[in-house]
């Protein structure tokens, strides 16, 4: 009794290992994963060879072709002969029935040999020449045409196997663009380590172009040529922060970033505001430096890492979003905010329970420090949510109109603010952010005031000496440019 897994290696008969080589000199017979390998007609002739291909055919998907494959195998193994098992390249790298194998044939108490040989890996490393301790990554392509975005760093190399029908790259390609720019020039390594290996490079939105995509396959990314990581960006704050970095940096605090943090927010709405992408792209980045220079100093202060929140943000997205990652059915927009009001109460009475500090009030989650329209949107959002509000937008109007009498009759500070309470409301009801729209309306001011000076200037004249109605005209002037 017993199960012998042996590796084949990438298909080079000089690639195969001795201890191999042996154990198929003296088998009777052998079952392969698949017979689609380039040295099966090299093999040692003694043994009968068995392939699992026929079922490749009529299994539904590869992770119940694999099932299938390890039960068959866990009971030839229990035979008093055992199995020999043979897969490609070698059974620990890629090979998800080496793994289920193992898993199972613990439990059935059959114990395991593994042979190596080559993989894909030393194949593909000796036909790039790069070195393969600089920092590679290695993924399964059929891992990658599930995700959205790549977990790769990409300012070191990457190896993805498996990458054997065009179809499979073209899911591929789709997942690395969102990492990668379009242009990014890749390799695809078609039977690496065989005597008929080919390297083709392509620009990544081309890659699954070939006709040589094949079942031998691997896709090489090489890194790219500027520090882009996440990672590059925290070695960077970190080593500033160091004792051989800047004083100034070194200096900082959480309180003592609080203004520029602040400011650099602004400047990325106000980037937002006047469509310039380039400047968006430019002001997020100043965004990500405070982001993680307050995550540097907490972890130098020991008083989290930022993997705790990541950790803390991704659980969060995927608890509040039972949508998309859970079973919950929802109609529209509004349904997804109204259920993220529940969540958020059944958080908070787990925190409580668990003794951990809880909101006392629904509104505690609104920040105190927010700019005041935002902060009178976030106060009026939150009690809609659990339909403390208007049934209508009509009672909202009339609200409006009746603060504008209040101020007429007593224009005091409290009647101002109760005038921009109920507006603010209005705004909500009608689907439009306050703040953004007073700010837009700042900046049209703001354009089409110095629009009116530039017009003074050219004409030799000063503002104080020009009338309301030579401003005006002006002003109109400005409107009826789009400024």
């Amino acid at each position: 009794m017993g199960i012998t897994i042996i590796g084949l290696g990438p298909g080079a008969i000089e690639d195969i290992t001795l201890a191999v080589w042996r154990i198929l000199e003296e088998a009777d017979e052998v079952f392969l994963r698949t017979d689609q390998h380039p040295l099966l007609s090299q093999l040692p002739q003694r043994p009968t060879y068995h392939s699992f291909d026929a079922w490749y055919e009529t299994t539904e998907s590869f992770e119940a072709l694999y099932e299938r494959i390890t039960t068959e195998i866990i009971r030839l193994g229990q035979r008093p002969q055992g199995v020999i098992y043979a897969v490609p390249g070698h059974p620990m790298v890629g090979e998800r029935t080496t793994q289920l194998i193992l898993e199972r044939a613990e439990q059935a108490k059959i114990p395991v040999k593994i042979l190596g040989g080559l993989s894909f890996i030393e194949a593909s490393l000796r036909a790039l020449k790069i070195d393969g301790m600089n920092g590679l990554q290695i993924y399964d392509a059929l891992d990658l045409i599930h995700l959205y975005h790549p977990p790769i760093n990409p300012d070191f190399p990457t190896l993805i196997g498996q990458l054997y029908s065009r179809d499979v790259a073209a899911h591929v390609k789709l997942t690395l663009m969102n990492l990668y720019p379009d242009e990014t020039l890749v390799t695809l390594l078609h039977g690496a380590g065989t005597p008929d290996e080919k390297l083709e490079t392509v620009p990544l939105y081309e890659m699954d172009f070939s006709k040589d995509i094949a079942h031998l396959t691997t896709l090489y990314i090489p890194p790219l040529p500027y520090a882009a990581s996440f990672e590059a960006l925290q070695n960077v704050m970190a080593h500033l922060r160091s004792e051989v970095g800047c004083p100034w940096d070194q200096e900082q605090t959480h309180e003592s970033l609080r203004p520029q943090f602040l400011e650099e927010v602004y400047e990325v709405l106000e980037a937002i505001d006047n469509g310039d992408i380039e400047a968006l792209k430019e002001e997020l980045g100043d965004v990500l430096l405070h982001i993680v220079f307050q995550g540097q100093i907490a972890v130098e202060e020991g008083e989290f890492y930022f993997t705790e929140v990541l950790q803390h943000i991704i659980a969060k997205l995927i608890r509040r979003h039972p949508h998309v990652w859970g079973d919950v059915s929802v109609s529209g927009a509004e349904n997804v905010v109204a259920n993220w009001e529940t969540i958020k109460q059944q958080e908070e009475a787990t925190k409580k329970a668990e003794g951990k500090v809880a909101r006392q009030s629904l509104l505690d989650g609104v920040p105190l420090s927010l700019p005041s329209l935002v902060h009178a949107y976030r106060l009026q959002e939150r009690a809609a949510g659990v339909g403390f509000d208007w049934p209508d937008v009509k009672p909202v109007i009339e609200k409006v109109i009746e603060e504008i009498e209040e101020v007429k009759a007593e224009p005091i500070s409290q009647e101002f603010g109760d005038l921009l309470f109920a507006v603010v409301n209005w705004a909500r009801w009608q689907g439009v952010d306050p703040e953004s729209a007073l700010r837009e309306a700042n900046a049209r001011f703001r354009r089409r005031f110095q629009h009116i000076e530039q017009r003074a200037n050219e004409q030799g004249r000063v503002l104080q000496d020009m009338t309301l109605e030579e401003m005006d005209a002006l002003w109109d002037e400005a409107k009826l440019l789009g400024l």
